[in-house]
């Protein structure tokens, strides 16, 4: 008897983890901004953290960036830990806030270069890394002039650039496209994604634009009253949330009626000649409606998904009354 052995399949590579947290607490008096959250953010990826004002985005990008010192909980940033190594966390990550940090009286070299000197650059390195970024991010045409002369975008892209002369491995990004028009944030987005894609760079993103997160973010936590209510991938987020349906159109009124019949839960449009049936947007749940109207026989002459968006998700999950304990939040950022 022969027999043949099989070797057992082989698992993805899962990514290490840039950034890791274990109930993190924060407090100003009595007032309870962060309550025990846990973040586990995979190297290479864009994190996208939603929540509405005073939710308690900007004091979780403070505390993993070691701007200031959580009350509770543990944290690795880069591998290092947050408090004990605090130096090395540094050194290995750049934040953008949601304030430029651009200097209005010097130009956009003279920015860069002062922080080449921050970083302890030689001259010739801080030269060369300086007009590696103008040009990476389109400035170099500007290179000479005040950034106080910039549009809004070229502030930001400046901001960004600013970020990038010490080759950090995880960037901070706090509301980074806040006040741009369209065509600039869709600028910056490009950059955003070159970043991970050419650079392997992770990315933490707070921002108040639902479709940013959407366009750029591997995962999506929100975040509300400083805890976090959710967590997962744009579409798993869309699906937690009712709404979601198939929307059939027929030829005429008496295929709608055959077609009501069959899928008795649907809703039906008699002026439209359409059917919404409810459906959770998986492709289990399409190839089920569609395997249904061949088997029967019923002809569509149109079909078209409609899956709840990011803005269906942040109105449903948040802006609940603050649990009991937790201050109800300012209307700043926190």
């Amino acid at each position: 008897m022969t027999v043949t052995q099989t070797s057992a399949p082989v698992a993805a590579p899962t990514r290490a983890s840039a950034i890791t947290a274990t109930g993190l607490r924060k407090s100003y008096g009595d007032k309870l901004v962060l309550d025990g959250i846990d973040l586990d953010i995979a190297e290479g990826s864009i994190f996208a953290l939603l929540g509405p004002n005073g939710a308690g985005k900007t004091t979780t990008v403070e505390i993993l960036s070691t701007l200031i010192d959580a009350d509770a909980g543990d944290a690795r940033v880069a591998g290092r830990h947050l408090t004990r190594d605090a130096d090395a966390v540094r050194s290995a990550i750049g934040v953008t806030g949601q304030f430029s940090a651009v200097d209005n009286l010097l130009t956009a070299e003279e920015n860069l270069l002062l922080m080449a000197d921050l970083h302890h650059l030689d001259r010739r390195e801080g030269k060369r890394r300086a007009r590696d970024l103008l040009r990476r991010f389109d400035l170099s045409e500007v290179a000479g002039k005040t950034a106080v002369t910039f549009s809004g975008g070229m502030r930001r892209k400046l901001d960004l650039a600013m970020t990038l002369v010490g080759d950090p491995r995880i960037i901070f990004l706090d509301e980074p496209t806040t006040g741009l028009d369209p065509r600039s944030r869709r600028t910056m987005w490009e950059i955003i994604r070159g970043l991970v894609a050419d650079d392997g760079v992770t990315i933490f993103l707070t921002t108040q634009y639902l479709e940013e997160a959407d366009q750029l973010a591997d995962r999506i936590a929100v975040l509300d009253h400083g805890r976090l209510i959710a967590e997962g991938t744009a579409d798993e987020l869309k699906q937690r949330i009712p709404g979601g349906h198939i929307r059939v159109r027929f030829a005429d009124s008496r295929v709608l009626d055959t077609a009501a019949g069959i899928f008795g839960v649907a809703t039906r449009d008699e002026e439209s000649l359409t059917l919404q049936i409810p459906s959770d947007g998986s492709i289990q749940n399409l190839r089920a409606v569609l395997d249904t109207l061949e088997t029967t026989g019923v002809p569509a002459e149109s079909l078209t998904v409609h899956t709840p968006d990011l803005d269906d998700v942040f109105l449903t999950l948040t802006g609940q009354p603050h649990p009991a304990g937790t201050a109800a939040p300012s209307k700043e950022n926190v």
